[in-house]
């Protein structure tokens, strides 16, 4: 053993996974990474190897399945160049067996030929003395053991030779000569499961989960993971409870008088709001509103578009007095386009806090949900992972406000998915016609943290953003879309010569 081992759990150097471990592997121990082909095992691996080298332990990769060139150029496509980082030991067949007038199996096939195997790899860990060790992988010891006792056995002579040796061992499983073996299961010390997830559309998704750990409390759950340049990245399933913190309760302006109004004076700090609307009736810009004001106030926001590219949304904003762009390049703005089709919902997640962990972003808009559901696999896992992310930031203090698009344009709307039970707050946007004119009405039909108008007011959108008017009291029906004027006055707002909008003039119309 190296005289540098110190630390009493040995950490894979896979951003995450050490967490989902509670730190790493108890040292001395045999582990399980299992997988399909293509799932990320060869790569976790060495990265295990490679963080021992920076910590100074030795490292040993026993391979039966991959030649020493093919392990060299997965490392290279991340950019490792692991030199002389830690020793490989290509198990590989007799040269006898390579000849084409004596081979029968590509490997071993005997009861000898699988003890010179073993002898081989014991001679080669004698040598080294490794504080880590890798075996790939365990689908063909499997085939030259031939039966389940023999390959139990096997796997327990393993076990105790490396305990003996006090090295850390993670065996990998392709899981391609026999998924349903448990064998090993019983035998490790901890089994990693590694799944790929095609979608009907979009890229292929990723996720592990930790189905056995001895003696420690681990993370348990599905948790999504990438593999991209640099090594396997994990994206720890998010505890809401596990963050909790202390903030005031302060209410949060949009510096627009009639629609705090309509708020009862702001939305309070660290709540949530779900803006509910058809298409084109303004919930982008409407929360665009609530993170300029952050800006202003001399917070940080950031912004997570799903559905608009932003080139588009950078020009229609500034057409309308908000200049993302300077926002932007200000740093009090983080802007950022989410592909749902190429995200998994962990990694968004992980996005989303990166912003409020290491940014402090105080405001953060979800546009729209409907973009995010296209990236779970179902109904109910939204749910519980839009209840998970928007707890998360209401206990960071964070003001959270999330688009929906509703089906339909006037009368009865249907949503893609309620979440209104999740927020704190929601605001209500309708068109309605009147005077021969399409109309916006916005209304507040839920506020947790405080009282609230329980009007309708008409709204605009000209040069200025949004523009708000009274409430409309002498209407009846507006949430219908064709509501019935009852009053003796004209409340309706209309375009004036700046592009502003304002109260009509003039007597009631009919």
């Amino acid at each position: 053993m190296s005289e540098f081992v110190k630390e009493p759990k040995a950490k894979l150097g896979v951003v995450g996974l050490d967490d989902v471990l509670a730190g790493g592997l108890a040292r001395g121990h045999l582990y399980l990474l299992e997988g399909s082909p293509g799932t990320g095992k060869t790569t976790i691996a060495l990265q295990f190897l490679v963080e021992g080298e920076s910590r100074g332990e030795k490292g040993l990769y026993v391979t039966l399945s991959e030649t020493e060139a093919e392990l060299r150029l997965t490392a290279n496509s991340h950019g490792w160049d692991i030199g002389d980082k830690f020793d490989i030991f290509e198990l590989a067949p007799p040269e006898s067996l390579l000849d084409s007038d004596q081979q029968q199996t590509l490997l071993y096939s005997s009861d000898l030929e699988l003890g010179e195997a073993t002898k081989s790899m014991f001679e080669a860990v004698e040598r080294i003395k490794p504080d880590r060790i890798v075996i790939d992988s365990l689908s063909e010891i499997r085939l030259l053991a031939q039966s389940s006792l023999r390959y139990r056995r096997q796997i327990l002579l393993l076990k105790h030779y490396f305990a003996r040796n006090g090295a850390t061992v993670l065996m990998l499983d392709d899981l391609t000569s026999d998924a349903n073996d448990k064998t090993v299961h019983s035998v490790a010390h901890g089994v990693i499961r590694l799944d790929e997830l095609a979608p009907t559309y979009g890229a292929e998704r990723r996720r592990l989960r930790v189905t056995k750990y001895r003696g420690q409390a681990y993370r348990g759950g599905y948790h999504d993971f990438a593999i991209k340049h640099g090594g396997v990245e994990v994206f720890p399933r998010l505890v809401s409870g596990e963050h909790r913190t202390s903030f005031g309760r302060i209410p949060l302006t949009s510096n627009i008088p009639e629609l705090d109004a309509l708020l009862g004076g702001g939305l309070e700090a660290g709540s949530s709001a779900v803006v509910l609307g058809p298409a084109g009736a303004g919930k982008s810009l409407l929360t665009l509103h609530f993170a300029k004001a952050a800006v202003e106030r001399g917070e940080k926001a950031a912004l997570f578009i799903f559905d608009e590219e932003l080139g588009l949304l950078f020009n229609r904003a500034k057409g309308m007095g908000i200049d993302l762009e300077a926002l932007q390049a200000s740093g009090s703005m983080f802007i950022e386009q989410v592909d749902a089709a190429e995200l998994s919902p962990g990694e968004f997640a992980h996005r989303v806090r990166k912003r409020v962990d290491s940014a402090q972003v105080k405001t953060v808009v979800i546009d729209s949900l409907n973009g995010y559901q296209a990236a779970m696999p179902e109904e109910n896992s939204l749910l519980l992972h839009m209840h998970e992310l928007l707890q998360y930031l209401n206990r960071q203090g964070a003001s959270t406000f999330v688009t929906v698009a509703q089906h339909g344009l006037v009368g009865e709307m249907n949503s893609p998915v309620d979440i209104t039970y999740l927020a704190d707050s929601v605001i209500l946007l309708r068109y309605f016609e009147a005077l021969g004119r399409v109309r916006r009405a916005i209304s507040v039909i839920k506020k947790r943290s405080g009282s609230h108008e329980d009007t309708i007011r008409e709204y605009g959108i000209g040069k200025t953003g949004l523009s708000i008017g009274d409430p409309l009291e002498d209407f009846q029906g507006v949430l219908r879309g064709v509501p019935i004027y009852t009053g003796t006055s004209n409340p309706l707002l209309g375009t004036g010569p700046d592009g502003r909008f304002g109260p009509l003039s003039g007597e009631r119309r009919e």
